[in-house]
């Protein structure tokens, strides 16, 4: 059971305040009836709530799949940059956060929910969940060094990663790969280049786990 004004508050993006206003008003029925007492206690899962007319369903979780684009900052809120949060402009949830985050100049798949569970299983260093990147440098790529670990600075070297070479142009000293780790350590792809002696150019994950 929760409070309707609690419940209408999360549901619609409205204010507590906003939505005492409202229901006093009368444009609010549960289930058929008007109630006009903002503290009514409903059933979330099978209440019927409606404003105006309107049914609002509940929702606790929200799940997004992203395509991040560049220049937006993994964050809720940011003072100089657009988030990715602000690329979500169908919900009307206040708790969205990207689950980890890619660099503003970094593309691609960035889960967007509000499932605090979700985003830690899917961090968690001990569940090892595969995460994989397109990758074009400048240099000429070798499989061996990302798949024995590569020490970047950090107490452990980096957890033995797969590499798979696209495109490998010799004349201008250019490659491009698939790398999937299984860790997400702070600029861990462009940090394990920069060891291998090689400069990121364009990075795109284009997959997370089985997404």
């Amino acid at each position: 059971m929760i409070r309707l004004d609690k419940f209408l508050s999360e549901m619609s993006g409205w204010t507590r305040s906003e939505v005492k206003k409202i229901v006093r008003t009368g444009s609010v029925t549960v289930d058929g009836n008007e109630v006009k007492k903002p503290e009514t206690k409903i059933d979330e899962k099978l209440s019927i709530v409606s404003v105006d007319g309107r049914q609002i369903k509940y929702n606790k979780y929200e799940y997004y799949m992203l395509n991040k684009p560049k220049g937006f900052v993994s964050a809720t809120t940011d003072r100089e940059h657009k988030t990715v949060v602000d690329i979500i402009s169908s919900s009307e949830k206040k708790d969205l956060f990207p689950v980890g985050r890619l660099d503003i100049d970094t593309e691609g798949l960035l889960l967007i929910t509000n499932d605090g569970e979700l985003a830690h299983r899917l961090l968690a260093p001990k569940n090892h969940v595969e995460k994989t990147y397109y990758v074009e440098v400048s240099g000429i790529l070798d499989v061996d060094a990302v798949e024995k670990g590569i020490d970047i600075g950090e107490e452990k070297n980096t957890i033995p990663a797969k590499m798979e070479i696209l495109k490998t142009d010799i004349q201008n000293n250019i490659s491009s790969c698939y790398l999937t780790i299984h860790e997400g350590k702070f600029h861990q792809v462009k940090r394990m280049m920069k060891k291998l002696g090689k400069t990121v150019t364009y990075l795109k994950r284009v997959s997370m786990g089985s997404l």
